[in-house]
């Protein structure tokens, strides 16, 4: 697959593609398509020291990575401006820029306007042409003052584009004395640009949202007074103080004060969390109404907010597969275009004796027509729309590429502890053998695994302390650990064992009843431990990983979208793992896996012919997630090395999103394939038209602008919608919709 970022240049002073160069991002006026890119690379690729350059249409900017100490980032600014685009270094150069240079477009787009109504509404009511044709060449020029001087730049560079067409267009009908048609068309195609670089702002805006999530201050407790300071200033160690309703600026740990957070623009959870001391709290989250002290973790360019922007943007650079189609294609169809309008021009005037004037305008018709904005926008816009729109729901995209993927997956394999359960011990059954109520069962065994470090203890404490009792658990004493069986300790001056049934005079102390209740929540998947004296059990308790209540509605909503196969993959034992799977719609099970052994699973899936997703926690399934055709990592919002894992991060722990992002794909796919088929079809109904001289050079303009709003508004409704919980019939319904 190409990738945009080969697309540069190799004449860096350090050999091949430069990776140890300084890197700047230039804001390029105007940049809105592949065509129009086109003459700015050609442009670096005369400097010498640039490495690589990587364009963004969908916020107009050009990331380029360059050696220092062979070209300056002015330059490089200056090489743009000659391909005819202004660039900015960064956005504060916008403060001097001239009145010109803000509102040029929509000042010559005016004055056009004005110039071609005035002269139409003269030549209508019969004044002289010597006074109409003035205007008319007002009009052409101050509508083509844009175009002419970028199809120049292309031409300097030996590239043929949009602008050429244009230009070459407006020139013919000059030459062949249709004044009022070559200043319609410039007027019209300048209106174009005018209102298709509107409508991507709108599309870019909902990036920049996300930077506004952001806040530029924050309050900083510093040698016990408050300092206001920029976030940038912000070192690790720090304490910032957070007041109600404020934005968190940075991450962090909250040391003192209770409040519920919003953490929807990260996470996607629509509901706040609460936060007390102890608890992570995420940049871009917005506070309640208590009062929060965050000890920072993360400078604010490592933040999870800063990652997030981050992935958005480099993802644009991922191109998916029909952004690549579309650009190749589109390489070849500008000559193609230019050769046919030619032959329309030249062929039935040489060998049918048609006249010559009346060919020469259908040629400039189909070279206005032939103007491809419409096509090579169609899949960019899609892509960042949908890209943009899973960023709020808390899905992140490495790339186009995944976004389309994941509409085509049909088998989802499922790394079971953390991604399917919660990944966390819990007691789920007590049982007293004797008259000791189950609470106080409870409490002896937590006061014997209060000096324990197993996770098995800290469940039986956790779930001691949920019993709402306030009193204080008794201190064991002449604790013991005895290897494979258990402990042994004293509480309350008696002697008390803890641990599995071979502890109690090896399993002999059970009952036929009671060792029938321990068998059975084994086979449910639960390690049971006994509490009791030498001989004889007092209870027990069953403690096993639980089943997320997020994963079963997840995996449910995957078999109502199509999904053909559910797979669950775990290291555990089989019976744990049949266990977990019988509460959940899953195919099959896969237990007692090694990481190699999971990778052996997803390649042969892989190799059979079927895309498969691998979902896991991103660290421990990484080789797995590195082998599906697309890898989705669970919960990565406090997590830098698990974003690295996988192709999709979901920011949350709920699975719920993964039928979002599947639709969310599939949706993607079917407003690329319209707008591809709309700006196809168009083009040839019109070719068609203009052969046989039923379109005019302005009907010509008119519809290749309406070809490209309608296909920026249509990529556009991917940012809106309804989050990802839908009822299962709202679900068919926008699985049958038409694109």
């Amino acid at each position: 697959m190409e990738n945009v970022k080969e697309r540069a240049v190799t004449n860096c002073s350090c050999g091949d593609i430069c990776t140890l160069a300084s890197r700047r991002i230039f804001r390029v006026e105007g940049m809105d398509c592949a065509h129009e890119s086109t003459p700015i690379l050609a442009a670096l690729s005369t400097l010498p020291g640039v490495g690589r350059a990587v364009p963004s249409y969908t916020d107009s900017t050009l990331t380029v990575e360059f050696d220092p100490h062979a070209v300056t980032p002015e330059r490089i600014a200056q090489a743009i401006s000659e391909a005819g685009f202004k660039a900015r270094i960064d956005d504060r150069e916008a403060e001097a820029l001239s009145y010109w240079e803000r509102y040029g477009r929509l000042t010559a787009t005016s004055i056009s306007g004005v110039a071609l109504a005035t002269g139409l509404i003269l030549h209508f009511t019969g004044v002289q042409p010597r006074v109409v044709k003035p205007l008319l060449l007002l009009a052409t020029v101050s509508g083509g003052w844009y175009v002419v001087r970028r199809a120049w730049q292309a031409l300097r560079h030996r590239q043929l584009e949009m602008n050429t067409l244009m230009a070459t267009a407006a020139v013919g009908a000059l030459l062949i004395g249709e004044w009022a048609e070559a200043a319609s068309a410039m007027f019209l195609f300048s209106l174009a640009q005018l209102l298709e670089a509107r409508s991507m702002d709108r599309a870019r805006n909902a990036i920049r949202r996300l930077l506004d999530l952001s806040p530029k201050e924050a309050t900083v407790l510093r040698g016990g007074e408050e300092i206001r300071l920029p976030v940038d200033r912000i070192v690790v160690g720090d304490t910032v103080l957070l007041r109600p309703g404020e934005r968190v600026p940075v991450d962090g740990l909250v040391v003192e004060g209770v409040s519920s957070v919003n953490q929807a623009p990260i996470t996607g959870e629509s509901i706040p969390v609460e936060k007390a001391p102890g608890s992570r709290v995420l940049a871009g989250s917005l506070n309640g109404r208590g009062v929060l002290d965050i000890r920072v973790e993360r400078p604010a360019s490592d933040s999870s907010l800063a990652r997030i922007i981050h992935l958005v943007e480099n993802a644009q650079a991922q191109r998916a597969r029909s952004q690549t189609f579309i650009d190749g294609f589109a390489r070849y169809y500008t000559p193609a275009m230019i050769a046919f309008a030619l032959g329309l021009v030249l062929v039935p005037p040489l060998l049918f004796g048609q006249p010559f004037s009346t060919w020469v305008y259908r040629g400039l018709v189909v070279l206005v027509i032939a103007c491809p904005c419409a096509l090579v926008i169609s899949t960019p816009v899609s892509i960042v729309c949908g890209l943009t729109r899973a960023a709020r729901e808390g899905i992140l995209f490495k790339g186009g590429v995944y976004l389309e993927e994941i509409g085509r997956i049909r088998a989802f394999f499922f790394d079971k502890t953390g991604t399917l359960t919660r990944g966390k011990p819990e007691v789920v059954h007590v049982r007293s053998f004797c008259d000791l109520p189950e609470d106080q069962l409870l409490r002896l065994a937590a006061a014997l695994e209060s000096r324990s470090e197993h996770p098995l203890a800290a469940a039986i404490l956790e779930a001691a302390g949920s019993e709402g009792d306030s009193d204080p658990l008794p201190a064991p004493t002449f604790v013991q650990a005895v290897p494979g069986m258990g402990i042994r300790g004293k509480v309350n001056g008696g002697t008390y064992l803890l641990g599995n049934p071979s502890f109690f005079d090896n399993g002999s102390g059970l009952s036929g009843p009671q060792r029938a209740a321990v068998e059975e929540w084994e086979r449910k998947g639960a390690t049971v431990v006994l509490v009791g004296i030498e001989k004889m059990p007092l209870g027990m308790i069953a403690i096993r990983d639980t089943v997320r209540e997020e994963a079963r509605a997840g995996l449910a909503e995957l078999r109502d979208l199509g999904a053909s196969e559910l797979t669950m993959l775990t290291g555990d034992n089989p019976e744990t793992g049949k266990a977990i799977a019988s509460q959940l719609p899953i195919d099959a099970v896969h237990a007692g896996l090694l990481p190699e052994d999971k990778v052996r699973l997803v390649r042969e899936a892989v190799e059979k012919g079927n895309r498969v997703a691998m979902v896991g926690d991103g660290i421990n399934d990484a080789p797995a997630l590195a082998s599906a055709t697309v890898g989705v990592v669970m919960g990565v919002a406090g997590t830098g090395v698990a974003l690295e894992a996988g192709d999709v991060a979901l920011m949350g722990d709920d699975l719920r999103k993964l039928p979002f992002a599947v639709r969310l794909g599939r949706r993607t796919l079917r407003i690329i394939r319209f707008n591809v088929a709309f700006a196809l079809g168009t083009k040839a109904v019109f070719l068609v038209l203009a052969t046989l001289g039923m379109v005019t050079l302005w009907m010509g303009v008119a519809a290749d602008m309406g070809a490209s709003l309608l296909v920026i508004g249509n990529s556009m409704r991917l940012l809106w919608g309804s989050n990802g919980s839908r009822s299962i019939t709202n679900i068919a319904k926008e699985e049958g919709s038409p694109a």
